[in-house]
């Protein structure tokens, strides 16, 4: 090998993202799911997400419950803050601790089990203070620590590798997260890189809940004829919104779109969020329209994808209690405790 040629091998450039990272710092341990498991491919776009849009790992805090979805913070951003809860209470320790420290970008990873059936209440209360954070339902419609028995959001009239067949309703928590007060609320497939990757570029941008359910096949338990959550099953019946497209802030892309069929959502940050081929009347921003569209395709059914919902403008939990900008575990007692004179007259109202 000439000189020159070693030469230029030892200088070429490492790719960085824009606030000059390699990819490595936004990669985790090695994953003990199973081989083929759509939680792998969901944590493989997050590690994506996360290093294209230049976040800082040791910014972000992650947080999940218990089941197999719950492990896969352990798969990304290593180097960033993790706290593991006890089954279906992580929004509690997320929403502490994002009040504790505003400026921590939390991501939590839960499970149909952990967030539809013993975590229920906790998904309900997060959902209508619009906690800052995203909130991942890996969604494989069955519990797979404990061998495949039905979750909550498995549809009536799925069967399990048994022969046993559902027959209670399913809950569709993105419903059910418009319906509480989520401002950003998406569908997506774990086999859909390119969709799922936008999604989570947009939940990242968003200040508020950023609920995103995935369909996430289990391959040991659901992943057989006569499942409505396994990948032959949502490659048949998959119908999409329309394509999502994003354009963060520190890009300046100019894109063009034939008029009338694209719907642009500028996001808090400044950048945008492109929504194309969507039906004639369809409003992003109006949650009776998503509303509407999720029980249209239920009644077909049909899988709906894409973004439903969003609601740039609403203020989040954070806000809505006036928060001073600090955060509220480096402020000194002086700060954060009454004096005296506030107690004696708080003491004398109550009189």
């Amino acid at each position: 090998m000439s000189t020159e040629v070693a030469t230029s091998s030892a200088t070429k450039a490492v790719k960085v993202n824009r606030i000059g990272l390699e990819i490595a710092p936004y990669r985790g341990k090695k994953t003990t799911l199973c081989a083929g498991c759509g939680h792998n491919a969901i944590t493989e776009r997050i590690i994506d997400a996360f290093y294209e849009m230049g976040v800082d790992p040791y910014q972000v805090a992650k947080f999940s419950g218990i089941g197999c979805s719950s492990k896969s913070p352990a798969y990304f951003l290593e180097s960033a803050h993790g706290f593991n809860a006890v089954h279906g209470r992580m929004p509690a320790v997320a929403t502490g601790a994002l009040l504790a420290n505003r400026h921590l970008v939390g991501i939590g990873v839960s499970g149909d089990g952990d967030t539809a059936s013993i975590g229920m209440g906790q998904f309900v209360h997060m959902m209508r203070r619009n906690v800052p954070m995203i909130y991942i339902i890996e969604d494989n419609g069955c519990y797979g620590l404990t061998k495949g028995q039905f979750s909550a959001t498995a549809d009536i009239g799925s069967k399990l590798k048994t022969g046993v067949v559902n027959d209670l309703p399913a809950i569709d928590t993105c419903a059910l997260a418009i319906e509480l007060g989520a401002t950003f609320v998406a569908r997506s497939f774990s086999g859909d890189k390119k969709q799922l990757l936008a999604i989570l570029k947009a939940a990242i941008s968003h200040r508020g809940t950023a609920m995103i359910d995935v369909i996430s096949p289990c391959v040991t338990f659901n992943d057989h004829e006569g499942s409505t959550k396994s990948y032959s099953y949502v490659k048949d019946h998959e119908e999409f919104l329309g394509d999502v497209s994003f354009v963060p802030f520190f890009e300046d892309i100019a894109i063009e779109y034939e008029p009338g069929t694209t719907k642009e959502v500028t996001m808090h940050d400044g950048s945008r969020l492109l929504l194309s081929k969507l039906p004639e009347d369809y409003d992003p921003s109006n949650p009776i329209h998503a509303l509407r569209l999720l029980a249209e395709s239920k009644h077909r059914g049909e899988l709906l994808t894409g973004i439903f919902y969003v609601n740039a403008e609403s203020k989040d939990f954070i806000q809505l209690l006036n928060q001073v900008d600090e955060p509220l575990n480096t402020l000194p007692l002086e700060r954060v405790r009454p004096g005296r004179q506030a107690l004696e007259e708080l003491m004398e109202e109550l009189k």
